[in-house]
C-alpha cells in the first residue's frame, strides 16, 4: 500500500504583521525540500469554516522574494472556527478531503487556540491533523520567555517610531501643538513604550504602570495634563505622548459611556477602532489647561494600521523565515499541538497547556515587566508629575492651587 502523501495547509488569522510572507516562504521551502505538498489557504479560517476549497499550491518558484515583503499573500481573516460547533466540524473535513496531514497557523492568540481546537476536533472525526503555531502579533502580548519578541514586533516599533519623531519634530516646529499618539496594543503596552522609548517622546503611558484593576478616566487625562505643565514650565510648550490603547480596557466601567458604543469583534474583544479614545482624552487635557490659561492645540493621532503591513527590516525578515523552517521541523518529527519559538540557539516548542490560562481557558497574555531597568530607565526619561513635585511650590501655583491643596488633589496618582 503507497505511503500516504504528506500535504501541509498554511492558514493565517487575525490582523496583518511584517515577515507574515517570510512564514510562508520558511514554511513552504522547509516542506518542499521533504517532498512535502504546501497549500496556501486564502482568507484564514473563514472560507474553508464554509466548506470552500480556495488555495494555491506553494513551492519555491512561487514564493521566490515574497520574504522580503510586507502584507500577506494568503490574505487573513478574523473568523473564529471555534464559536460554532459546525464551523469547525467543516474546516476538518475541508482540510481532511484536501488531504491535509499537517497544518501551520500564523497568528496571535486566537488562532492559536483555533489551531489546537482543529486538532482536537480531527481526532474526535477519526482523522490526524498534527498543528503547530506560528506566533505573530505587532502587539507582543504572546507568552514567549522574556525578551524574545513576537516576529513583526521589531518592525512594528522601528517603523512608529519614525513616525513619532516626526510627531515630535512637527510640534516643535509649529509649536505650542502637542500630540496624542494613540498606539495599537490590545491588552499590553509594549509597542507604546517601544516607539516611545526609542523616539524619546514625552510621556508614554501603558496599562500596565497601573496596579488597581480599573482606574477612572481621570487618572490618565492628569497624567497627560501634568505632563504638558512641566513641559510648560521649562519654556517648551510642545510635545508627544504615547497612549497604549489598551489603556482603555483599564477604564472604569462608569465611564465607559464616554467612550462611545462599545462594538466587540468575532472573538468578543472590544474592537478599538471603533472608540475615539484620543479625541476624549484630548477634549478632557484641554478642558483641565483652559482652567490653567494654558493655551495650546492637541492633535490625536492611531499609530497602527499603517505599521502592520509594511516590509519587514532585517530581523524579522530572518527571524520570521526562520520560524516557518522550524514549524515545519517540528512537524517532521512527530509533533502536534505546539506553539513554535526560537531560544538563543535552540527551537524551542511550547504547548498549548503551557501557555493557557487556566482560570479563562485562553492563551494567557505577556504584559510590559514594569519592574525592570528598562522600564525604570524609560519612566526617567519622560517628563511627568514625579512625587517629589507634590511639594514643589512653582508648579502647584501653575495649577492654581496652594501647596497644600495640589499635594491633597494629586497625591493620588503615586
Amino acid at each position: 500500500m503507497a505511503e500516504k502523501k504528506n500535504v501541509v495547509a498554511i492558514v493565517c488569522g487575525g490582523g496583518p504583521a511584517p515577515g507574515m510572507n517570510a512564514v510562508i516562504s520558511g514554511v513552504t521551502y522547509a516542506a518542499c525540500r521533504r517532498g512535502w505538498e504546501v497549500l496556501g489557504m486564502y482568507d484564514g479560517f473563514s472560507k474553508i469554516g464554509r466548506g470552500e476549497k480556495d488555495y494555491i499550491r506553494l513551492d519555491p518558484s512561487v514564493i521566490k522574494g515574497v520574504h522580503l515583503t510586507g502584507g500577506c499573500m494568503l490574505k487573513m481573516s478574523r473568523f473564529n472556527p471555534t464559536k460554532k460547533e459546525e464551523d469547525l466540524r467543516k474546516v476538518v473535513e475541508t482540510l481532511t478531503e484536501l488531504g491535509v496531514t499537517h497544518l501551520v497557523t500564523i497568528g496571535g492568540d486566537d488562532t492559536a487556540f483555533s489551531s489546537s481546537s482543529v486538532s482536537s476536533y480531527a481526532k474526535k472525526l477519526g482523522s490526524t491533523i498534527n498543528v503547530v503555531h506560528v506566533p505573530k502579533t505587532i502587539d507582543n502580548d504572546l507568552p514567549l520567555p522574556e525578551g524574545i519578541p513576537t516576529f513583526g514586533f521589531e518592525t512594528a516599533r522601528a517603523f512608529g517610531t519614525t513616525e513619532v519623531c516626526n510627531l515630535m519634530e512637527d510640534a516643535h516646529t509649529t509649536n505650542n501643538r502637542w500630540y496624542f499618539a494613540i498606539a495599537m496594543g490590545r491588552t499590553a503596552g509594549h509597542l507604546a513604550l517601544g516607539m516611545g522609548r526609542a523616539a524619546g517622546a514625552e510621556v508614554t503611558v501603558i496599562p500596565e504602570e497601573f496596579s488597581q484593576e480599573k482606574i477612572r478616566l481621570q487618572q490618565v487625562v492628569d497624567i497627560l495634563t501634568g505632563s504638558i505643565v512641566k513641559r510648560y514650565l521649562s519654556g517648551e510648550n510642545y510635545g508627544v505622548a504615547v497612549v497604549a490603547e489598551g489603556v482603555i480596557e483599564k477604564i472604569d466601567e462608569k465611564d465607559f459611556a464616554e467612550l462611545g458604543n462599545v462594538v466587540l469583534d468575532e472573538h468578543g474583544h472590544i474592537r478599538y477602532s471603533e472608540l475615539d479614545f484620543g479625541d476624549i482624552l484630548k477634549q478632557k487635557v484641554l478642558a483641565e489647561l483652559e482652567k490653567l490659561d494654558i493655551k495650546v492645540t492637541i492633535v490625536d493621532k492611531e499609530l497602527g494600521y499603517e505599521l502592520r503591513c509594511t516590509a519587514p527590516v532585517a530581523y524579522d525578515v530572518d527571524y520570521a523565515r526562520s520560524l516557518g523552517y522550524e514549524a515545519v521541523e517540528y512537524l517532521a518529527g512527530g509533533g502536534s499541538v505546539a506553539i513554535i519559538s526560537i531560544q538563543g540557539t535552540k527551537a524551542v516548542p511550547l504547548t498549548f497547556e503551557e501557555i493557557r490560562d487556566p482560570a479563562t481557558g485562553k492563551t494567557r497574555v505577556r504584559r510590559v515587566n514594569i519592574d525592570t531597568v528598562q522600564y525604570d530607565i524609560a519612566c526617567g526619561l519622560m517628563t511627568r508629575l514625579e512625587k517629589a513635585d507634590l511639594d514643589n511650590a512653582e508648579i502647584a501655583k501653575a495649577f492654581k492651587m496652594s501647596p497644600e491643596d495640589f499635594k491633597k488633589r494629586y497625591e493620588y496618582l503615586f
